[in-house]
């Protein structure tokens, strides 16, 4: 049952990561279509990420005052009237509305969904099944890419069924929702419906659900004061740290660009259009099998294990494509395969325990705001490097903006090695105690 529920939840994560690179085979026929100046372009497509960064600031604000379930709903109502509305529209004006509805949906579910998902899973499989929401953004990205590539056949304006063919999978989401419980963490720590709130626990771990209860109730009924409510405070250093930098090193190694760009990119390394757009499935086929690996892995090895190794190979991976970029007649053709490699090490690694790590090192009080706050760096960032890289790639060449990814990724290296914490198998409020020196009573 619990495995059905994170399932259900982790469909948010499906339409995140179609919402997200849905938007790469459509991006020249929009440009073209409206006649866009590159500015106008730029902030066509990051105005998604615009909508992100506030959804994922505000995402806190629903899901502990309404609570997971029907932050949940708000999300899925989010994507489907950005499908419909970008699919329709003939406004450049509405246009751009719609794309920042469907990034306030990806901001919260960025929030709400991995929340929800480590607050109902044992500790001992925490980490696979909160992992089902960055397996369900990949495979959106992979479906994305082969729907981008079949509609792009179909000729003018196949870039409206593109962006409108996610109203289906949003719909179905919409309707799922119903069949999900309320986290029973949000419930007890709110003072509702504890009858169910302990049931559900029950159905989770039949087992040891008396004492997780007992772990639960004492987290959440210390008395309330500024350390244990307020996310900015001295007790919540080490995890706001942890968190800032975890999703700072995520954007910085130039995902979003390739992402969102990825046939713009191939183009600029001598490819054509439609060597391009099949690139582009090698891609989102490369990210699905190697998250898929790392979701199996995570609570084997450890999320620790699965950065040092991922980043590594993002490094060497980076270093190819810099490379590529400079001597393009030797080796620029072998770039999609170098590009393919990184999202390998990317997937194995930042992209399979991001959203898992964030959701664990805050406290029961403080965790929707931790989440909001490390979700909201990611995407402040994930907006400026899907802005600035057409300007930055035409300024200064491929080879200088990804060395500087490279760079990033030499630093994130060295605070896996030195700074991170291993939360395998650890259970939430073993966590706060460990990273906020609380006692677990």
């Amino acid at each position: 049952m619990v495995k059905l529920w994170s399932v259900v939840v982790a469909l948010g994560g499906f339409l995140f990561g179609f919402d997200t690179a849905v938007i790469s085979g459509a991006e020249k026929a929009i440009e073209q279509y409206w006649q866009l100046t590159i500015f106008e372009h730029g902030f066509t497509i990051s105005v998604a990420l615009i909508g992100t960064v506030i959804g994922s600031l505000l995402g806190s604000y629903p899901s502990d005052k309404l609570g997971r379930k029907k932050t949940l709903y708000l999300v899925a109502l989010a994507y489907l009237f950005a499908s419909l509305g970008t699919a329709f529209t003939s406004s450049w004006h509405l246009f751009v509305l719609f794309r920042f509805i469907g990034g306030l949906g990806v901001g919260a579910s960025s929030v709400t969904a991995p929340i929800y998902i480590s607050e109902i899973a044992p500790p001992d499989r925490r980490g696979s099944l909160v992992g089902l929401f960055q397996f369900n953004v990949v495979l959106g990205i992979l479906i994305s890419y082969l729907s981008n590539y079949l509609i792009n056949q179909l000729g003018d304006e196949s870039w409206r069924l593109m962006l409108g063919i996610q109203a289906v999978p949003s719909f179905l989401f919409l309707i799922a929702i119903y069949f999900i419980r309320e986290s029973p963490r949000w419930l007890l720590m709110k003072g509702l419906r504890r009858e169910e709130a302990i049931e559900t626990l029950s159905i989770i771990n039949p087992l040891g659900y008396r004492q997780e209860l007992i772990a639960i109730e004492n987290t959440t009924e210390r008395k309330p004061t500024k350390q244990t409510q307020a996310l900015f405070v001295k007790a919540h250093r080490k995890p706001l740290v942890l968190a800032g930098l975890f999703a700072l090193f995520n954007q910085l190694s130039g995902i979003n660009a390739i992402i969102y760009y990825a046939p713009r990119i191939f183009e600029m390394a001598g490819l054509g259009v439609h060597s391009s757009l099949l690139s582009t499935i090698g891609i989102g086929m490369t990210n699905f099998v190697f998250t898929l690996l790392a979701v199996q892995l995570i609570d084997k090895v450890g999320r620790r294990m699965l950065m040092k190794i991922g980043s590594v190979g993002i490094i060497i991976s980076l270093l190819l494509v810099v490379f590529s970029f400079n001597n393009p007649a030797s080796s620029g053709m072998y770039i999609s395969v170098y590009f393919m490699l990184f999202i390998a090490c990317f997937a194995f690694s930042q992209g399979a325990v991001i959203w898992v790590f964030i959701a664990e090192i805050f406290p029961n009080q403080v965790r929707a705001k931790g989440q909001t706050f490390g979700s909201s760096i990611h995407w402040i960032l994930a907006a400026l490097v899907t802005f600035a890289f057409p300007i930055l790639a035409e300024a200064l060449g491929g080879m200088i903006t990804f060395l500087f990814f490279t760079v990033m990724m030499v630093l994130q290296l060295v605070f896996v090695i030195w700074w991170m914490p291993e939360t395998k198998g650890v259970s939430l409020e073993a966590i706060e105690s460990q990273l906020t020196n609380e006692p677990v009573v």
